[in-house]
């Protein structure tokens, strides 16, 4: 059986009486990356800063490392990563001084030149930290959480703001922890993210969890229709198709079936015999982003529930908290309520 990195029983948070967080259960194995997923507002950061061990919690038990985060001491920090949604370098350091202004921190750090090439920031190692690309600081904020060499890291919304192509670099960077057996709990409103690097998936609504599964079983994903689209062929009637279908006045051709296989043999057989072309062929079953926006939608959270989402823990900025705690070193952090407009 494989082991708990994290471990989650009966999990609630009440805020004056709002319940935010209403008896989650949840289950992360080492060594997986594990997406936690929900609109604004649904307890999604709550609960992670309460696994983090900078929120209070209500009720429940949590097991993070075998330890329970409300009582969590230095040595459990040293075992943590923490990549926040938005934090903000000394503009005047460098990547290298940046990077080794934060190993002094930990006791067991990783070598610097080794996390340095691990982000892909070599070229990058003697340009300051004011002058790096949104990608680039990125990767520096990722390198950071890796310094301490620790078994968890928690990456919120780590590609924010990113174009496609660093967005890509960013998850290579994340698909590369694995090959170092860190396990990663990763919060993202990009569900192709998820999809991409996620070997299991929680979606929280209304502070319930409401699916979790494997991002291609999640929400009977692995048991729906599937879709075929093609154009339909020049001087060719939808009436003359092998199979039934609905066809639009541009002449889009759609077909849903449980036995895409089956179908596809029917219809490209059908073409080769009269020499068409199938033009735009597809086949598509429901994504990840179609179940998460079903899901999603059936319970669209109140703006005073995703204000309540954020408040301060404990009173503190859980940013400032991270950087007392020595779970990650100091830095101008963007405060707690700057976050909640971009989560």
């Amino acid at each position: 059986m494989a082991e708990s990195v994290i471990s989650v029983r009966g999990l609630r948070k009440d805020y004056d009486g709002f319940e935010a967080v209403r008896g989650i259960d949840l289950e992360v194995e080492r060594g997986e990356v594990f997406a936690f997923l929900g609109p604004n507002g649904a307890g999604k950061t709550t609960t992670v800063e309460i696994l983090e061990g900078y929120r209070e919690r209500s009720a429940g038990e949590v097991s993070v490392l075998g330890i329970d985060p409300a009582d969590a001491d230095n040595d459990w920090r040293q075992r943590v990563g923490i990549v926040l949604q938005q934090c903000r370098m000394p503009p005047e350091l460098t990547v290298r001084e940046t990077i080794e202004l934060y190993a002094g921190y930990y006791e067991a750090p990783r070598s610097v030149d080794e996390t340095i090439a691990l982000v892909g920031l070599e070229s990058k190692a003697g340009a300051r930290a004011g002058k790096l690309s949104g990608g680039q600081e990125r990767r520096l904020d990722v390198a950071l959480a890796l310094i301490g060499d620790p078994e968890l890291l928690f990456l919120d919304e780590p590609t924010t703001g990113f174009d496609p192509i660093a967005r890509r670099r960013a998850w290579r960077v994340i698909e590369g922890l694995r090959e170092l057996d860190k396990t990663v709990f990763l919060t993202t409103h990009y569900m192709e993210e998820a999809q991409a690097l996620a070997e299991r998936v929680a979606i929280i609504a209304e502070g319930e969890i409401v699916a979790a599964g494997s991002p291609g079983e999640i929400g009977g994903r692995d048991r729906t229709d599937a879709r075929v689209t093609f154009r339909l062929p020049d001087d060719v009637e939808a009436s003359d198709l092998p199979v039934p279908s609905s066809t639009s006045t541009e002449g889009s051709v759609s077909v849903t079936t449980e036995d895409p296989v089956t179908l596809l043999n029917k219809l490209t057989g059908w073409a080769l015999e009269r020499g068409v072309e199938l033009a735009e062929l597809e086949v598509r079953r429901p994504s990840l982003e179609d179940v998460y926006i079903a899901i999603a939608s059936d319970g669209e959270s109140d703006p005073d529930v995703a204000k309540a989402d954020y408040v301060p823990a404990n009173g503190v900025d859980a940013a400032d908290a991270v950087a007392a705690a020595g779970g990650i070193a100091p830095a101008d952090r963007v405060p707690e309520a700057d976050r909640s407009s971009s989560e």
